[in-house]
């Protein structure tokens, strides 16, 4: 029974979140958790801040050569991150 209960608060909470537009806020958060396996540990380290807004992801790094180098893979990132949501969540990333 706790299984089918489950099932239902979660498929609840779920519609709630979708319904208030915060399933991408989420989502964000999940992103930034999961920042260090979606692109290395020295990509990470060298990330000081990164959010979602307008289905771009926005790059803060503390290193200009970093920078520089992920420039030319922004397509890897995007597929890496929408694949990871299951969704297209991000379109662009901009560095900032």
């Amino acid at each position: 029974m706790k299984k089918k209960e489950d099932e239902d608060i979660n498929s609840l909470i779920n519609r709630v979140f979708y319904a208030w537009g915060l399933q991408n806020r989420l989502k964000e958060l999940d992103i930034k958790e999961a920042w260090p396996e979606l692109m290395g540990k020295g990509v990470a380290y060298r990330t000081e801040n990164l959010y979602i807004q307008n289905k771009i992801l926005h790059l803060k790094l503390n290193s200009s050569v970093m920078r520089d180098e992920l420039q030319y893979g922004k397509a890897v990132i995007i597929n890496r991150v929408n694949q990871y949501v299951g969704f297209e969540i991000i379109i662009d990333v901009w560095f900032e």
